[in-house]
């Protein structure tokens, strides 16, 4: 007889994760198992101090208020909505209840009983990482747990020499075969039509006996050992030498080399006994190893057309992918791509200096601003750059100007056809705000450190992210003692910024929805730049102004480098870090899947989980907020 209430418990199941993770029958048996609670408004679920029962919870419909008690004073820490789970940080920490758990308004929650649960995942590991996941989410002292670490942690082999060794290698997928019934004609007609210089023998179950090669034709075949009918176990290869799914370049590379082979079999356990999957080849290893940093950077630096530095980028996106899908660390990747961006910028300049009727008349510094200036530039994005010279007579200024600002068209030209597109606010070297001499650019730093106003916070924030990519770093170093000169004289300054790093407020509504565009184009959609990434980088940057640290652009740097010198905030510090990185890693696959910057976001093509772990991502935003509303006193900040 059916059990129709579990079957609509396994349907509404099968739609959430982790139980979209489970097969149907697994499911099946758990939502037998599942507590039905119906809750009124108010109605208290679990206490904090409680003891934890067996189970954990997934709201059906309504809303679940998680609080916590401190002083009497009760603060709403999280909000489950439909298809959230809550009540795993007991089950995994075996603790008491750290929050109390409410209805917010009338609401149905599934009761899962831990133990049905874990039987059901034996042995899946997705599964349990949701759950870790969902265990950070729900922790109420987020920066504190060793789960929180690990969820955003980078993973590094500790003997990688060259990061390219170690991603997976990618392999033809759909490998060309042949029975091995099959002629050594009917096998070469098959290469032939599929334009491929070999073929794998199979057997009936798709296990590889061998490989048949264009030479193997040639030496057999042609010198008329074997007539051109002869049966392909007369001419293949055999045994073929195996590898599994997960063979690294470096472990591809090197059982070639041993083997003195050309191509490698792929199958289902690594093993010949096991279904074909694909083929790895040579050439696959040599479009790896060629596409690696230190190939990319040595094919910039040879360049002498602006085409080819293209090129190079378009190697460099393609390596950023590789990056991405073998799960490299965001702050390798951030490294490696910022070096080649920095590389082909520099070879632009060199490129365009010849273009020029003399030598420079002065040392000058090449300045990239913004993104790339933190060095945290991955997408295509637009340009920002600026140029400082040294200082000349009044009566040689506007000669020397014009000098930088004819360099500086030809560097954004080249830079545009390498697909950084014109900054649409025109913030390049090649306007003549942004092009300056020494001390034009000292007043400029002071005037908007010494009489704040919108515009100078705005513009400010912008250039002071800044790092020197070619020319003269005196001509850099003075430009940042001149800020932090200026700003022993301003605290008007500070809190001016610190009022614009708390302008956009936490990317969650009460209910712990997304705050998307309400009109225009992006409309409905999630800008994770602006209500994500942004306020991240703007409160680094004040906090690094006020403690005069030099010469650290990045954000998860500068909140690494907090940790160290506010041991007090060292956990809220390094959960900035590990967000940021998060968040970044997350638009540069969104970026890259729908290649564009990735700063929109349709939420509706996000699955839970992924939206579980943006969630994660922002509280540490409202949280390194209200420490800047209390540093700096914003509400006295006059108006």
């Amino acid at each position: 007889m059916k059990n129709s209430i579990a079957e609509r418990v396994s349907d509404f199941l099968k739609n959430h994760p982790p139980f979209d993770l489970l097969d149907a029958k697994k499911l099946l048996n758990i939502a037998k198992e599942v507590v039905i609670i119906y809750l009124e408004k108010g109605d208290v679920l679990f206490k904090q101090g409680a003891s934890c029962n067996n189970h954990f919870y997934m709201v059906r419909n309504g809303a679940i208020s998680l609080t916590y008690s401190n002083n009497n004073a009760q603060e709403i820490v999280s909000m489950s909505d439909a298809g959230d789970i809550f009540g795993v940080r007991p089950l995994i920490a075996q603790e008491n209840y750290k929050l109390t758990a409410s209805a917010h308004e009338e609401s149905i929650v599934y009761g899962i009983p831990i133990d049905s649960f874990r039987l059901a995942a034996e042995n899946n590991s997705r599964v349990y990482k949701y759950l870790i996941t969902a265990f950070a989410t729900n922790a109420y002292d987020a920066y504190t747990t060793k789960e929180t670490h690990e969820i955003f942690v980078d993973y590094l082999p500790s003997n990688s020499r060259d990061i390219a060794n170690f991603q997976t290698a990618n392999y033809t997928k759909k490998p060309v075969t042949c029975s091995v019934n099959s002629s050594l004609k009917e096998a070469a007609l098959k290469m032939s039509e599929n334009k491929i210089g070999y073929i794998v023998v199979i057997d009936d179950a798709k296990k590889p006996l061998g490989i048949i090669t264009n030479s193997d034709i040639k030496n057999k075949i042609a010198t008329g050992i074997f007539p051109i009918d002869t049966a392909v176990t007369n001419i293949m290869s055999s045994p073929v030498i195996t590898g599994n799914k997960n063979l690294t370049v470096a472990d591809g590379q090197l059982q070639m080399i041993k083997h003195n082979i050309a191509h490698l079999c792929i199958t289902k356990d690594g093993t010949v006994n096991s279904k074909l999957v694909g083929v790895l080849t040579n050439h696959h290893i040599l479009v790896a190893l060629g596409n690696n940093p230190t190939a990319i950077l040595k094919e910039i630096i040879r360049a002498k057309r602006t085409k080819k530095l293209r090129n190079a980028r378009l190697k460099a996106d393609t390596l950023l992918k590789n990056y991405l899908e073998q799960n490299i660390p965001i702050t390798h990747i951030t490294k490696v791509i910022s070096k080649i961006n920095d590389a082909l910028t520099v070879r632009a300049i060199e490129i365009a200096l010849p273009k020029m009727p003399t030598p420079p008349p002065v040392k000058f510094s090449w300045l990239s601003i913004g993104s790339q200036g933190r060095k945290e530039q991955l997408l295509y994005t637009d340009q920002d750059n600026a140029l400082v010279f040294e200082d000349v007579p009044k009566a040689k200024y506007k000669e020397t100007q014009d000098y930088f600002l004819e360099l500086s068209k030809h560097v954004t030209k080249s830079l545009n056809k390498i697909g950084f597109e014109y900054c649409e606010a025109d913030m390049m070297a090649s306007n003549s705000a942004w092009c300056k001499s020494i001390s034009e650019w000292k007043n400029q730093f002071k005037e908007w450190i010494l009489s704040p106003g919108e515009e100078a916070v705005l513009l400010s924030s912008i250039f002071f992210d800044y790092s020197m990519v070619y020319g003269s770093q005196n001509l850099t170093d003075q430009l940042t003692d001149t800020i932090y000169e200026a700003l022993e004289e301003s605290n008007l300054f500070y809190k001016m910024l610190a009022q614009d790093a708390v302008k956009s407020p936490s990317p969650l509504g009460f209910f712990r929805q997304f705050l998307v565009e309400k009109n225009g184009e992006q409309k409905d959609l999630f800008n994770i730049k602006n209500r994500g990434l942004m306020p991240l980088v703007d409160a680094a940057r004040l906090l690094v102004l006020t403690k005069h640290i030099k010469g650290i652009n990045n954000t998860f740097e500068r909140y690494e480098k907090l940790a160290q010198i506010e041991p007090n905030n060292k956990e809220l510090y390094e959960s900035c870090s590990y967000a940021f990185k998060a968040l970044t890693k997350f638009r540069t696959k969104h970026g890259l899947k729908h290649n564009n910057s990735g700063k929109f976001i349709d939420l509706e093509t996000l699955s839970n989980e992924e939206k579980l772990k943006l969630k994660r991502c922002f509280k540490p935003i409202d949280e390194i907020q209200k420490t800047l509303t209390l540093r700096f006193d914003l509400k006295t900040l006059p108006i």
